[in-house]
């Protein structure tokens, strides 16, 4: 592997005939880690599974209090003792219906051909094609996420008002058991793909490695880990199991509130159809997917493989588990405000992808705000030292900010919260979270755009001066 970087090195240095150096399948992840980088991954590795627990152990035992266990604590009305005691431990029955969980929707993904493209207008959906690897490959991918989605929800429901196998409260009444298996298949496949990089990589050419374990077992090393022709971990593992839970576990919550008050409050409902049409849309939209960061950049290790497993499903739908312990009914100018903000943020992130999936299905010859869209062409080069060109669209949306569908998506993260009142921090975690990792992913994406187009990353920030807020950011 050594050999391979120094290799990929020297090509690298090869000037172009502008006097430019040539930037070489360089848009991946780092490849040398910074001692704050490494810092900063230690402290997710020791600390992020804690944050989740104590989240949700704030809730079981706090009424969602974020402030009260440490207070306790730190007052001696507790030891860590007496919260750990009250935890509840992993049972059977919550790895029964774990592996159940998790082995449908493996069932579904790989064993239940998509048919929804080829009746749904304007659906995409079947075998489609990646965005290329640093190492100049297009895989193909089995895009079915929306039937997954549509045939588990068809079944909740049928179980729900007819079938009734299952209470509809079933995941929060096991919801910290359940918390301990989504960790357990977390950390086993993020040991799993650093082993298979190792010793039997899908492409070893689309492999980094940086030579800290720490770093490497975090952010990943393999580009995209496969098991046969078709199971990729990326596209399996970012949209199922946890998107397809997120509003399964919604529903839950608000069944538990039905169930404990004898109704679904109004804020109740603004979550679950909310995060329902951010959920839809992300199925509705997975060809597409294929082309983000997620896709297209990251390596796939425990930032993935755990962070899917557990940090998205647990720590995406506080709001509605908040709402099960506090319920509360908002006045009807407040439920409309936020069904608004919810609404126009959506719009703002739906529209401005679909200018860019426009445009590139058109490759620019389209129309955008009635006009004829303007972009920059950029070059770049892979690893295997094929140039490859592409444009950087500077119309619409993407004129007013390079990454405004970023602002639309905090528009929508701000809505959830604020059904929730002011009472507490706890529901607004996840708008502190998300502007956090959106800010970091801009900084992130636009590192590795200038590394990828070099000089004219330069051209196209000086069009489009602004990130997320103009004026502003």
């Amino acid at each position: 592997m050594g050999e391979r970087r120094r290799a990929n090195a020297s090509r690298g240095d090869k000037k172009m005939a502008n006097g430019e150096k040539q930037h070489v399948g360089q848009w991946g992840r780092a490849w040398e880690v910074d001692y704050f980088s490494l810092a900063s991954v230690i402290f997710l590795l020791a600390f992020a599974p804690l944050i989740v627990y104590y989240f949700v152990m704030s809730c079981d035992q706090y009424q969602c209090a974020l402030t009260s266990p440490v207070l306790d604590l730190y007052s001696g009305k507790a030891q860590l003792s007496d919260i750990w005691d009250k935890t509840p431990a992993i049972t059977w029955t919550a790895v029964k219906i774990y592996l159940a969980w998790v082995s449908f929707q493996v069932f579904l993904y790989m064993l239940v051909p998509d048919i929804l493209h080829k009746f749904v207008p304007g659906y995409e959906g079947g075998v489609q094609d990646g965005a290329r690897t640093p190492a100049g490959l297009i895989n193909k991918y089995q895009v079915n996420g929306l039937q997954a989605w549509t045939i588990t929800h068809l079944l909740w429901f049928a179980n729900a008002y007819h079938f009734h196998w299952f209470s509809p409260t079933i995941i929060i009444d096991n919801w910290i058991p359940l918390l301990w298996c989504a960790n357990l298949l977390g950390y086993s496949v993020a040991t799993f793909a650093l082993v298979k990089a190792y010793f039997f990589p899908t492409n070893a050419s689309d492999c980094k490695f940086t030579g800290n374990f720490f770093y490497n077992y975090m952010m990943g090393i393999e580009f995209n880990p496969r098991i046969g022709k078709w199971f990729d971990f990326k596209l399996f593992f970012n949209g199922r199991p946890g998107i397809v839970a997120w509003t399964l576990i919604n529903l839950s919550y608000a069944a538990k509130q039905q169930e404990l008050y004898g109704q679904v409050t109004n804020s109740m409902i603004l979550v679950n159809v909310l995060q329902a049409i951010y959920v839809v849309d992300f199925f509705w939209n997975e060809s597409w997917y294929l082309k983000t960061i997620d896709i297209c950049h990251d390596h796939f290790g425990w930032y993935l493989g755990w962070g899917d497993c557990v940090w998205l499903p647990y720590l995406y739908t506080l709001q509605g588990l908040y709402l099960v312990y506090n319920p509360i009914e908002l006045s009807t100018t407040a439920a409309i405000g936020v069904l608004l903000l919810g609404l126009i943020g959506y719009y703002i992130f739906r529209m401005t992808n679909h200018q860019k999936d426009l445009f590139r299905r058109t490759n620019g010859n389209c129309k955008i705000w009635g006009k004829k869209p303007k972009s920059i062409e950029c070059s770049y080069t892979s690893t295997d030292g094929k140039q490859h060109y592409s444009k950087l669209m500077i119309s619409g949306f993407w004129g007013v900010a390079r990454h405004l569908n970023y602002t639309g998506d905090l528009m929508g993260s701000l809505a959830y919260c604020l059904a929730c009142g002011f009472d507490h921090l706890l529901p607004y975690f996840y708008f502190i979270y998300m502007t956090i990792l959106l800010v970091h992913r801009c900084i992130r994406d636009e590192h590795r755009c200038s590394s990828k187009y070099g000089k004219d990353w330069k051209l196209y920030t000086s069009a489009v001066p602004y990130r997320l807020l103009p004026g502003i950011f």
